[in-house]
Order: C-alpha cells, then structure tokens, then sequence
C-alpha cells in the first residue's frame, strides 16, 4: 500500500482484517480531485469505502471522531467518481466504513465501525 509510514502499517493491517472477515479489496489509496479513499472493498453484494484513522491512544477522542463533516464530503465525491469510472458497479449498493485504530502500529487494535456515515 503507498501511503506513508505508520499510516502504511495500520491500513495494511486494516485490510488484512477485513480480508479475515470475508471481504475483498477492489483499491486502495484511490485518488480524484476530491481527495484520496484507502480502502475499497466488496462484502457479497456491496462496495465499501473504508476511512482508516491511527492515532497512538483514544485518550482524546481516536480516529473516528477525526472523520468529520467536511472529510466525509471529501470520501462521498471520491466515491461518485469511483462508481463513474467503474460502471459495472452502478446498481451495487454502497456504504462508508471507518476503521479507527489504536495502539502500536505493527499491530494495532482496529475498531470496525460499519455504516459510519
């Protein structure tokens, strides 16, 4: 994966969870105008955009909560651009996960919160 450092570590391992749980990556670190999604996968019948936020403790409030309103506007128009370019995805359904993780980076705790927004 091409993100950098610990992000790298943390999104690599937020994959690997989610390709545990049945899951298969379509992208990763998938970029437009809009800003960058960095994971996109398949669960059955939906396509996933997953948002994986690391931070060293929850003590002020972890990643989740850094997934505000205008990050989520950034992930939505990211998304519609990826469907765009991917026609044979049109009538799948959709949904915006966010993967908060905590702890060291070579092996963190991941929090999968589905449907997040």
């Amino acid at each position: 994966m091409a993100a950098q450092g610990s992000g790298a570590l943390v999104e690599r391992a937020a994959c690997e969870h989610l390709q545990q749980q049945g899951l298969a990556l379509l992208a990763h670190n998938f970029r437009s105008r809009s800003g960058e999604i960095d994971l996109i996968m398949r669960d059955d019948d939906c396509v996933v955009f997953v948002e994986v936020r690391y931070r060293k403790s929850s003590q002020f409030g972890g990643g989740a909560l850094s997934v505000n309103h205008r990050k989520r506007r950034k992930i939505i128009q990211t998304a519609e651009y990826f469907l765009l370019r991917n026609p044979q995805l049109k009538n799948v359904a959709c949904r915006f996960d966010v993967i908060a993780a905590t702890g060291r980076t070579h092996q963190p705790d991941l929090n999968w919160i589905r449907n997040a927004f």
